[in-house]
């Protein structure tokens, strides 16, 4: 709720200031706990986790630290604390906030590489990207500003799927009527609802239409079922917002004519499994091919019976070629040196892609599964123009003489510090060829990919190359490990904000 006068506003920054300094708990018995807008009529209202969202959008991002520091030790566990941080995140931006959604699709991630750090470190990942999350929302205006509230649902027109009646008012960019359909069809499972709005979502190939989709989805094993209209409506406002281009266009049409053709809504998905050989041609028909023939491709590998998971690793595997056999940047851009290739390259881009595509495919529903496939290799081919011909770390395979796992490690470790991408890259590969565990070179990682700002992408790409690894066959898994290592090296020496605040007050 707005404050009606200057006194109420001067008030409400006191109580907020007052609250940042002696910690919530504390704060709340006394009575000086945030009043929550969410009394008013027009505000949304997040039920027990309402204190919580209203903290994390209320409180100033140098204050929040040592507030969320205090709340853990006073025992509130991480997963709520990233439930908390995403409904605050939709509730201020819905979807149509650069890096604020850059920064929702962060939350899950840097949950997961909590899981595999030590103890006392465990916050550091989500801490930090929920100082990035309140850096943003302040910037932005905070409460007075925040985008989603309670919507009226409008009836799905007679005789009209609800994915296309949803689909056709998003290819309008008709934000109004779209979000009252959705309303309507939020009333039903939270799959169902999922479902439907992934006819918009394969509308287009953006990196990001693609990604927040399926960690909106995913978010609800942190906030519950009651959520998923809150979340998945920012996929349904991003799909409003977004113009497109002339690839849009191309698979609007594509789609649909690749789906008759070869009789695929309906038919029973395959449990045929490729052999490494079979994953390895399709990945190179996706990735030397224009987009059009990677999507017949697929078509055709459906219509043989392949299983999805052997089609969603051939785009996986096409998606990490793009990350190798990246040149670097030509030129710096917006704080990335010439050269590097963290932050939003073709390669990175393409792999949270295709793992974000591969999640929705093995999620959704028949026509969604094989539609999400299609749309899949068609987003990740078409993009190798600019690409070299070997993998950027080749030329130095040859020079590395490191025998033993330590030496492999520390020289990593060196090579990374150095930003020395082919390097790393060509140390962790001759690493993996002679045996070595694979789990000595992820803590190595790790550690950078939780200290380091990564351009937005540090926590997604080390999620997608962790979870690729342990899902790959061991003929290909290793790449994941290999160009992980590259991004490592390349995003090294811009630490991120709130992090070394964080380690100081939780005395790691």
């Amino acid at each position: 709720m707005v404050p009606n006068t200057r006194r109420e506003f001067l008030a409400d920054v006191g109580r907020g200031m007052l609250v940042a300094s002696l910690g919530s708990s504390v704060a709340s018995d006394l009575g000086l706990a945030f009043a929550s807008a969410a009394d008013a009529p027009d505000v949304l209202n997040f039920g027990k986790l309402e204190p919580l969202v209203a903290l994390l959008q209320e409180t100033p991002t140098n204050k929040l630290m040592p507030v969320l520091v205090a709340r853990l030790k006073d025992g509130l566990d991480l997963r709520t604390l990233v439930a908390a941080g995403a409904l605050a995140n939709a509730r201020s931006f819905g979807g149509q906030h650069y890096e604020g959604y850059h920064t929702f699709m962060a939350l899950a991630p840097a949950f997961e590489m909590s899981k595999e750090l030590p103890e006392a470190q465990k916050p550091l990942p989500v801490l930090k990207v929920l100082y990035r999350n309140a850096t943003h929302i302040q910037a932005s205006g905070g409460r007075a500003k925040e985008i989603l509230h309670p919507v009226k649902p409008t009836p799905v027109p007679e005789g009209k799927v609800g994915g296309e009646a949803l689909q056709e008012l998003t290819r309008k960019f008709n934000t109004k009527e779209a979000e009252g359909v959705f309303a309507s069809l939020a009333q039903d499972k939270p799959e169902d609802a999922f479902n439907h709005v992934l006819y918009c979502v394969e509308d287009d190939i953006n990196v990001h239409r693609t990604v927040l989709a399926w960690r909106s989805w995913a978010m609800l094993d942190f906030t519950g079922p009651e959520h998923a209209h809150t979340l998945l409506r920012q996929s349904v406002r991003f799909c409003c917002n977004e113009k497109g281009g002339p690839q849009g266009a191309a698979i609007r049409k594509l789609l649909p004519q690749l789906l008759d053709q070869n009789k695929l809504v309906g038919k029973k998905l395959g449990s045929r499994e490729g052999d490494a050989a079979w994953v390895e041609a399709l990945a190179k028909v996706v990735y030397s091919s224009g987009r059009e023939k990677a999507a017949e491709a697929v078509a055709i590998a459906l219509t043989e019976g392949f299983s999805p998971t052997s089609i969603t690793e051939a785009l996986s595997v096409a998606a990490n070629q793009l990350l190798l056999n990246d040149p670097g940047r030509p030129e710096a851009n917006g704080g990335k040196a010439k050269g590097t290739v963290h932050g939003d390259s073709v390669g990175l881009h393409a792999s949270d892609a295709a793992n974000a595509w591969g999640h929705i495919a093995a999620v959704s529903n028949q026509r969604n599964t094989v539609a999400s496939l299609i749309v899949g290799a068609f987003h990740t081919a078409g993009q190798n123009g600019g690409q070299l011909k070997d993998a950027y770390h080749t030329p130095e395979l040859e020079k590395i003489k490191a025998s033993d796992a330590a030496t492999f490690l520390k020289q990593t470790d060196e090579a990374v510090r150095t930003g020395n991408q082919a390097l790393a890259a060509a140390l962790v590969q001759k690493y993996g060829e002679a045996g070595n565990p694979e789990r000595a070179v992820f803590d190595l990682l790790l550690k950078y990919g939780v200290s380091e700002d990564g351009a937005l992408h540090a926590e997604k790409y080390y999620r997608t190359a962790s979870e690729e690894f342990a899902t790959m066959r061991s003929a290909f898994k290793w790449r994941q490990l290999v160009s992980l290592a590259r991004v490592t090296a390349s995003e090294y020496g811009r630490t991120a904000p709130g992090y070394d605040e964080a380690r100081k007050l939780l005395g790691v």
